[in-house]
């Protein structure tokens, strides 16, 4: 479970952006802060494995916060100057979303970074360079441009997160069981993920003699 704070010194916003975290499977909001003192002392008390930091905060800039934070970062800000997005990711941000945003914008990042995270932990040996450029890019598969109309990244991802724990290919009604979902969704997300190279879709012959459709992933997150 990747434990989350949110920071933001709008309540209903900060509240939204907690309820938008809360959606997304492995993650959990374990404290919400209105401004820099009560975000440090969130940081200190709750130790979140990420902050979700606003730059406009009533005592001091999230960017000048988070350069003394020792924890990971994502900026949900509505500050759009070039020189606030070069001063963040300087000051250690991990990514960089504008508002107003959707919960699918947001979902999709956060399971971004989940990926990396999994593929760089907190502890462990050395990694190799492969290792860490494939780090980086799992933390910024979520910065793709918007699903074509009627799906959703994080849908999307989800589909893929539970070809990948299978030990074997899956059919379209065993992700749909999983996942909760409609089996014609399934079906429809595990068709684009082969389309964009992602799953490889294979026949399974039973009894019946009708063919089911099987994908499996072409590559694993670990």
């Amino acid at each position: 479970m990747i434990r989350v704070a949110v920071v933001d010194d709008d309540f209903r916003v900060a509240q939204v952006h907690a309820e938008f975290t809360e959606r997304v499977p492995d993650f959990k909001v374990v404290g919400v802060a209105h401004s820099a003192e009560q975000a440090r002392e969130l940081v200190d008390t709750r130790n979140p494995d990420l902050v979700l930091l606003d730059n406009y905060l009533p005592d001091r800039s999230g960017i000048a916060l988070l350069a003394e934070l020792d924890v990971d970062a994502i900026m949900l800000t509505a500050a759009t100057d070039p020189a606030s997005v070069r001063a963040a990711l300087a000051a250690g941000a991990l990514n960089y979303l504008v508002k107003p945003f959707t919960a699918e914008q947001l979902g999709s990042r956060l399971t971004a970074y989940a990926r990396y995270r999994g593929r760089l932990p907190v502890t462990g040996g050395a990694v190799d360079q492969d290792e860490i450029d494939r780090a980086m890019r799992l933390l910024h598969e979520g910065d793709r441009p918007a699903a074509p109309k009627g799906q959703s990244p994080l849908t999307s991802q989800l589909v893929l997160d539970a070809l990948q724990r299978g030990e074997s290919a899956r059919s379209a009604a065993e992700i749909a069981e999983e996942l909760g979902i409609a089996r014609a969704t399934a079906q429809r997300y595990l068709a684009a993920l082969a389309q964009d190279g992602k799953a490889r879709m294979t026949l399974r012959y039973g009894a019946s003699g009708r063919p089911e459709h099987q994908y499996e992933p072409l590559s694993s997150p670990r």
